[in-house]
């Protein structure tokens, strides 16, 4: 007998994983930007906020905790130990979570925006 294939998610159900992940941890002012078609980097970038570098870092850990459930190899993370603006790189989806002054400051919303942010309606 064969072994069972391990199935990796889309990128729409790695979105929808993340989304939920957010969703959960009380993230705020969730957006996201499709980039379908548009880069080669990803299929969609999600940027949202949290209230403290404390609650930045709880954010990041309850969504790389549910990518790597979910069968997600090769995450990257970047900036869990300031906690000001952590980055996951989960390949299909990239992550952004900011704390609100860091998120003003860089502006990737803006500098996305021609590609086709939105903000996220809840699930």
């Amino acid at each position: 007998m064969p072994e069972p294939v391990s199935k990796r998610p889309d990128a729409k159900e790695t979105l929808r994983l993340i989304l939920a992940r957010l969703d959960d941890m009380k993230a705020e002012d969730t957006a996201t930007i499709d980039l379908t078609g548009k880069t080669s980097i990803a299929d969609a970038m999600v940027v949202t906020s949290g209230r403290s570098n404390r609650h930045v870092t709880s954010i990041a850990d309850s969504a790389i905790e549910g990518l790597s459930k979910a069968g997600v190899k090769g995450i990257r993370v970047e900036g869990k130990r300031n906690g000001d603006w952590v980055l996951i790189d989960a390949g299909d989806v990239i992550v952004h979570v900011f704390r609100p002054e860091v998120r003003a400051f860089y502006d990737l919303e803006k500098m996305w925006a021609g590609v086709g942010a939105r903000k996220q309606k809840p699930i």
